[in-house]
């Protein structure tokens, strides 16, 4: 279950600008991280069912992408459950091969578009722009109960939720920890590279530090050293402030990998690092094990 399945990742063909920005969910990469690099990985879909699927919250149809085996091991279903957190630029092409990665590894992974209702955050070409009209705008409150209608939606559709992961990225990162202290369903979660400290805001108002004693599943923490956005300094508050919680907060690690810059998982765009790409991943998937999600 820990091995990667090598196979079934390889480099993607050359693209040619039409591929890159798509408004369907899962497809497509976002105008503001263009170019897209050489390095990006595919995953195929042998053994999978993947693609887009519609999410209930309350009467809103949230669009998500999953991706699980197509026939789940000895032929039951009550697979474990990943829910998968993009980054600003929502879910394209980059994280629904993460939910296929997942999927190749047994789960049912399932990545909300969640900013579908502030915009199409794979339309925006420049970074201030795409926060300040869309990603500024989704509150966390929101935020939770989206991640709680997809995680009830996995769990209708084949998933355990009594095993149930969290991941994500960057903004999805932030979101990780949030998540972790908010449902009691959560096992354990991985956060790359994702803020930890932060203004008060009415949309936002606390961050991992301020809730990083009551976690309900450990979280491991994945970061750069070279992260300009991300100081080391805060990684030492949210430590100490870990040491001080509950159980499951004084489980939880950090990994901090040195000369790592911010988004170093990111395969698509300048900043991957494939070194600690890898070895993250690694410890992405010995982390859900351990703790019950797998």
């Amino acid at each position: 279950m820990l091995k990667q399945d090598l196979d079934s990742l390889t480099p993607t063909r050359p693209f040619s600008r039409r591929d890159f920005v798509a408004t369907t969910v899962g497809s497509g990469f976002a105008a503001a991280v263009l170019p897209v690099g050489a390095q990006t990985i595919t995953t195929d879909t042998a053994g999978l069912t993947a693609g887009v699927v519609s999410v209930p919250v309350g009467d809103f149809k949230l669009p998500a992408y999953r991706a699980q085996p197509a026939v789940a091991k000895d032929g039951k279903t009550g697979l474990p459950i990943v829910l998968v957190v993009s980054e600003i630029f929502g879910v394209h092409e980059h994280f629904a091969d993460v939910a296929r990665r997942f999927a190749k590894q047994g789960y049912l992974a399932i990545a909300p578009e969640l900013f579908v209702r502030q915009g199409d955050a794979k339309a925006y070409s420049d970074i201030p722009t795409l926060i300040k009209e869309v990603v500024s705008k989704k509150g966390d409150a929101e935020t939770m109960a989206d991640l709680d209608a997809a995680l009830a939606w996995a769990g209708a559709n084949g998933g355990d939720t009594g095993r149930v992961g969290v991941t994500g990225f960057c903004w999805g990162g932030r979101i990780t920890w949030l998540y972790a202290a908010h449902n009691p369903k959560v096992k354990a979660g991985v956060a790359w590279y994702g803020r930890l400290v932060g203004d008060v805001a009415p949309g936002t108002p606390r961050h991992p530090v301020d809730v990083a004693g009551a976690l309900n599943g450990p979280v491991l923490g994945l970061y750069g050293e070279k992260d300009g956005g991300i100081p080391l300094d805060t990684v030492d508050r949210m430590k100490v402030a870990l040491a001080a919680g509950n159980a499951a907060a004084k489980k939880s690690e950090f990994v901090v990998y040195p000369d790592a810059p911010h988004a170093f998982h990111a395969d698509y765009r300048p900043s991957y690092r494939k070194d600690a790409a890898d070895d993250g991943w690694k410890r992405c998937l010995a982390w859900f094990k351990a703790n019950g999600v797998g």
